[in-house]
């Protein structure tokens, strides 16, 4: 059996953010079933529907390498008790043109992490609410607010801390179970 391919969008751009880090501890700890890669969103331009018609290269591979994934995973962390403007962008580029959402029907989950003790909550759950409309059916429990960020990560990006390892273990082991019993049509491509 093929691993679900799996996109991990992460909300941040910066080279060290503790998003892509867990991001790539997500990776690591993903059982077999599963494939993790991020896609990029930092080269997309901003989305504007004249350019519906003949959109920039980087909207089109954008949606042509979303199209090709199973399922979608979301690490972000929580600009003014929102997402991203670059994770939204990315959202709204993917979801149009109106009625041609590379998002439709993909099993998604969303994980915040963040510096501040509450771990990205208004992010995780504005969040949420997009992917309603989206039609991504998102994972409910177990719920991912990573609080502390600033230390839970050694100077090479490793996880030091081994009750946030294993709740991410769990996590990404449930995950893989909604996956698979929410793939409603998506196939690889």
């Amino acid at each position: 059996m093929h691993p679900k391919r799996i996109a991990v969008i992460v909300g941040s751009l910066r080279k060290e953010s503790f998003n892509r880090k867990m991001a790539r501890v997500l990776s690591d700890l993903a059982p077999e079933s599963l494939s993790l890669e991020i896609v990029e969103i930092g080269d997309l331009p901003l989305y504007n529907e004249d350019f519906d018609a003949n959109p920039p290269a980087e909207w089109v591979r954008f949606r042509e390498s979303i199209r090709k994934f199973d399922g979608v995973l979301f690490v972000t962390p929580e600009y003014n008790r929102s997402v991203p403007g670059v994770l939204k962008n990315a959202i709204d580029v993917g979801s149009r043109p109106y009625g041609q959402s590379v998002w439709a029907g993909k099993p998604g989950a969303v994980m915040s992490v963040s510096i501040s003790a509450i771990g990205g909550f208004g992010a995780n759950h504005h969040l949420r609410q997009s992917l309603v409309f989206l039609n991504v059916p998102a994972m409910h429990q177990p719920e991912a607010y990573i609080g502390n960020a600033a230390s839970l990560f050694d100077e090479k990006g490793n996880l030091i801390n081994d009750s946030t390892r294993d709740f991410v273990q769990k996590y990404i082991r449930a995950f893989a179970a909604w996956v698979e019993t929410n793939l409603s049509g998506v196939h690889s491509g």
